[in-house]
């Protein structure tokens, strides 16, 4: 009995990079959340504000939108180089996860070539274009 062993070359395509990032970005949005959740508890939201005002500072810790809260010395633990990295990375993988699904409903359901080449050109100027307020919006905050 003879054993043919056939040798498969595996490639990495974009479309299985793309696959990888989403499941691995969500992952990571989840783990921000859990983290900003956390932050927001440890600073004094868990008694001092309802649960939408939570969800606010969760996912956009910017002092900006917490200023009119109870918490007392707001600016003392928002303003900071860590939440601003934190703000960065939620934006920066909502974003991308959110334009990379976009992207897979054109391919799957665009049928003219030329349309999905054009419309994946707007997409990718829209993802641009949400980092750079993103970016801006915090930095400048």
């Amino acid at each position: 009995m003879t054993h043919t062993r056939i040798l498969h070359r595996r490639t990495i395509s974009f479309e299985f990079v793309m696959w990888l990032f989403m499941r691995l970005s969500g992952a990571a949005l989840l783990i921000l959340g859990a983290i900003g959740m956390a932050g927001a508890l440890y600073m004094g939201a868990r008694t001092q504000m309802d649960l939408v005002t939570l969800m606010r500072w969760t996912f956009f810790p910017n002092p900006n939108h917490v200023i009119n809260s109870n918490i007392p010395d707001v600016n003392l633990g928002w303003v900071s180089t860590y939440w601003r990295i934190m703000q960065m990375l939620i934006v920066f993988f909502g974003a991308t996860h959110g334009i990379n699904g976009l992207r897979g409903v054109v391919n799957d359901h665009v049928p003219s070539r030329v349309a999905r080449v054009i419309l994946i050109g707007l997409l990718v100027v829209l993802w641009v274009a949400v980092l750079g307020a993103g970016g801006y919006i915090i930095i400048t905050s």
